[in-house]
């Protein structure tokens, strides 16, 4: 068993192994789920962006996405965790998260997602962590909404279109020297 990061009253973020590229890809291939994305994903992305967004940055940063597992039924129902992204010029720790709508509406992705924001805080001692949304996207704003302290429009270079940056700063302003 991947060890588990994070632990929440209902949730446990676990790392995400080899083991897991079919849930993923059950997760990001959905076209709910995917929504506000160009497309779902296939089976290949979903390797390549394992590789990237968990294996390689646990192996650099100790974090990275990680399985959203259900505490009573062991069931992964979807990934949370933490990203490093860049946003004009800088490096930032983003929260992303996405489930199977099954679970949608039920509090998970806003838990998942606190739990998160907690652990760059406070675990990595981060100065300050986002979360990027499109527009268009009313769920994932809501859980934005509901985690963060401020929310202003920005250009995303990598995407190159408008996305609303959620953001909350560390409550002492601090943070070790050379962290995002």
């Amino acid at each position: 068993m991947p060890p588990i990061m994070i632990s929440t009253a209902r949730l446990h973020l676990r790392q995400l192994d080899l083991a897991d590229l079919d849930a993923l890809y059950a997760i990001w291939s959905d076209p709910q789920v995917m929504a506000s994305y160009p497309a779902p994903y296939t089976y290949p992305q979903v390797q390549r962006l394992h590789k990237e967004r968990c294996l390689d940055s646990y192996a650099t940063h100790g974090w990275g996405l990680w399985g959203v597992v259900q505490r009573d039924t062991g069931t992964m129902i979807g990934d949370c965790g933490l990203l490093l992204q860049h946003v004009a010029g800088q490096p930032l720790i983003e929260i992303g998260y996405h489930l199977l709508p099954a679970y949608w509406g039920h509090g998970y992705a806003r838990e998942a997602a606190a739990a998160c924001r907690d652990y760059a805080l406070d675990g990595v001692r981060a100065a300050q962590v986002i979360s990027l949304v499109h527009p268009a996207n009313l769920r994932s704003r809501r859980v934005a909404e509901r985690i963060h302290q401020t929310m202003q429009m920005c250009w995303w270079e990598r995407i190159q279109q408008e996305v609303c940056l959620y953001s909350t700063q560390r409550a002492d302003g601090h943070a070790p020297v050379g962290s995002p």
